[in-house]
């Protein structure tokens, strides 16, 4: 199989403002020419985004495009995502990213409902059977609040065996550390699909912001290569765009099924890294 047959797919978080949904209207549009499995839209914790998410899937499937929204369970009662997750198969939605979610602010001992992704997992297959295909999130890098990386692989096995179909991972850079993940799961009995997690770089100084919090390891030999361009964002952008299509090619060529872009609601990178696959 080609890397060109290999589908793709997208991520997307809700907008604000009118002119943002626009926007993304058209950033979509220039993704769909990659023919993706489909685009997923990110909600913030507790429901906080629940509109903006319900309106984006909306959009989403308006385009005939499959829809896949995120769904984190931490705080919330069985009830809400049950009556939420009934909102989605009304609007043809069959396609959910279940999630534990951030904690939300404030909430911490006192926290009620959900605590973690398996117990959503059960759930929607509970209620739901094989209404959903259900994805998870992997971490090859270890989740940040994970005790141990032991901790963190049994979490993702519970995740797996509760009835997830297939995994997307957070974003990495260094594509030994997916092979490994993959190697260590599948050696604990977990054989469903497990996606990478892409996300091209824009900004260094933003990607390191973030790297920092969400526990994504930036290779040390890029980092300081990125860090002595400073401001130079044409040379960033060419030396990124070099290692991320480098590193995706890696990982189609030696098994990965698929491709998942954190696009952060923008085509331009995302379309040039697919054009540079062959897609």
């Amino acid at each position: 199989m080609t890397s060109t047959h290999k589908r793709l797919s997208f991520e997307f978080f809700p907008t604000r403002t009118p002119e943002g949904r626009a926007k993304q209207v058209i950033t979509r549009k220039q993704l769909s020419q990659f023919s993706p499995e489909f685009f997923s839209c990110t909600s913030g914790a507790g429901g906080s985004t629940k509109e903006g998410t319900m309106q984006t899937i909306k959009d989403i499937l308006s385009e005939g495009v499959a829809a896949a929204p995120h769904l984190p369970c931490v705080g919330m009662h069985p009830q809400e995502l049950i009556d939420l997750l009934n909102e989605y198969k009304a609007l043809g939605v069959r396609h959910i990213v279940a999630l534990r979610g951030d904690i939300p602010s404030g909430m911490g001992g006192g926290l009620s409902g959900l605590r973690y992704a398996n117990e959503l997992v059960s759930l929607i297959k509970e209620e739901f059977n094989d209404d959903f295909y259900i994805e998870v999130a992997a971490y090859p890098e270890y989740h940040p609040q994970a005790r141990s990386a032991e901790d963190d692989l049994n979490n993702f096995v519970r995740k797996a065996k509760a009835g997830a179909d297939s995994a997307i991972t957070q974003y990495f850079y260094n594509a030994d550390s997916y092979f490994r993940f993959v190697d260590d799961v599948r050696g604990r009995g977990v054989d469903i699909p497990i996606i990478p997690g892409i996300m091209p770089i824009a900004s260094f100084s933003k990607l390191a912001r973030f790297s920092d919090t969400c526990g994504a390891e930036i290779p040390r030999w890029l980092r300081l290569k990125l860090q002595s361009y400073a401001d130079d964002t044409a040379s960033i952008k060419a030396l990124a765009l070099d290692v991320v299509t480098e590193m995706c090619e890696r990982l189609l060529r030696e098994g990965a099924p698929s491709l998942h872009f954190y696009t952060l609601n923008q085509a331009g990178l995302v379309s040039t890294i697919c054009q540079r696959l062959g897609y």
